[in-house]
């Protein structure tokens, strides 16, 4: 009942019967550490006393169109009508001292069954999906059109005031993104290729891009209109790590003051996030659902379980102490051990999540529901 009552109170546009199915879906979800229709309908038949065939038939059954389902009163409802309403949900539980926000946006797919383009918060390392869409596997195109409706569905949310970069990798680069990113009154950070020319804003002549860092271990920051056919006038970060083998090349419209290359690194979060929907979480890669519309509405009970996980696991990751080792001499063993090692989390905030859950369920203690505790933004320096 706790859970159904969060469901209701957080997406008020689901009717009550489909927040209480969702609120089955999502709870078996995470006791089971699966999305399969099979596995949580047991696990939530045994919770509420109620035959698993029942309970399969309600989960398969909210998936479905209403078209494909039996009875007279039978509705459909909109996934993408969800979208707002999660992110409104983390911004209530988000500090009020803290007026920044990551967003990335990436694609995976499924076999040869679906590609997802998703739209997710990242973080401490984890990534909860915000607004998606799903298609069929191998069709070729650029899904401009996909992009923008889920960025319109997203827009006047956040308030203004508040400071929201946008994450993409290169192979997502495009004009009318960077564009639709700022319509949104967000911020840009999209990483792209080395083949093109910019020039300095002030400047002239266009250089190739390869050339901005001509070697490892440096960074450059500056004002610039990049690309020589289609020009953009925006802020070029670029930063190349000796780990890597080629330099970030970053495009913002934040000011050069403003913007820190090392952001960037929070990107691969989203592709972490993928993996929890897959084979480190719900198991997604042993669907059989072949239909890219009921997929999309699982894909709902999973964006709320995650989102339950990752929060419970983020308090959780946030209570232990920070590093002592700057209060020790400079010879000491410890700080020589640890010298250049990455700060790195033996069990993801997602796992976290599931391990504090379900030990408040055996437990017999009341279901956590925190907030959000964010963590400072990386930098090079």
């Amino acid at each position: 009942n706790e859970w159904i009552e969060k469901i209701q109170e957080r997406l008020r546009h689901l009717s009550q019967p489909q927040a209480v199915v969702l609120a089955l879906w999502s709870f078996g979800i995470v006791i089971s550490q699966s999305c399969g229709q099979t596995r949580v309908s047991s696990q939530i038949a045994g919770l509420i006393g109620a035959s698993e065939d029942s309970v399969r038939q309600r989960l398969r059954e909210w998936c479905w169109d209403k078209k494909d389902k039996a009875g007279q009163k039978r509705t459909d409802f909109a996934v993408d009508e969800s979208f707002a309403a999660l992110l409104k949900w983390v911004l209530s539980l988000w500090p009020e001292e803290e007026t920044r926000l990551v967003l990335a946006m990436d694609a995976t797919t499924l076999k040869e069954s679906f590609a997802v383009l998703a739209i997710s918060l990242v973080y401490r390392g984890c990534a909860i999906p915000i607004a998606w869409k799903i298609m069929r596997a191998n069709q070729k195109k650029a899904w401009k059109e996909e992009w923008l409706a889920l960025f319109s569905k997203l827009e006047a949310v956040i308030p203004s005031s508040w400071l929201v970069i946008v994450l993409a990798d290169r192979g997502l680069y495009a004009d009318w993104l960077f564009a639709r990113i700022c319509k949104n009154g967000w911020h840009p950070f999209l990483r792209i290729n080395q083949g093109g020319k910019y020039r300095l804003e002030e400047g002239s002549e266009f250089r190739w891009l390869s050339q901005v860092l001509p070697a490892p271990g440096r960074t450059w920051s500056g004002k610039v209109v990049c690309f020589k056919n289609r020009p953009l006038p925006a802020t070029l970060l670029a930063s190349w790590s000796e780990v890597y083998q080629e330099p970030w090349l970053i495009l913002t419209d934040l000011s050069p003051d403003l913007a820190e290359a090392g952001w960037y690194s929070m990107r691969a979060w989203i592709e972490c996030g993928f993996k929890h929907t897959k084979r480190a979480g719900w198991q997604w890669q042993k669907t059989r659902m072949t239909d890219p519309e009921r997929a999309s509405r699982l894909w709902l009970a999973l964006a709320v379980a995650t989102l339950w996980a990752v929060t419970v696991g983020g308090e959780v990751d946030a209570s232990f102490p920070v590093s002592s080792l700057e209060n020790l001499p400079v010879t000491h063993i410890a700080r020589r051990s640890c010298k250049n090692r990455p700060h790195f989390r033996r069990i993801s905030c997602f796992r976290r999540g599931l391990i504090s859950i379900l030990s408040a369920l055996l437990s017999n203690h009341p279901l956590p529901f925190p907030t959000f505790h964010p963590v400072p933004w990386p930098s090079l320096e």
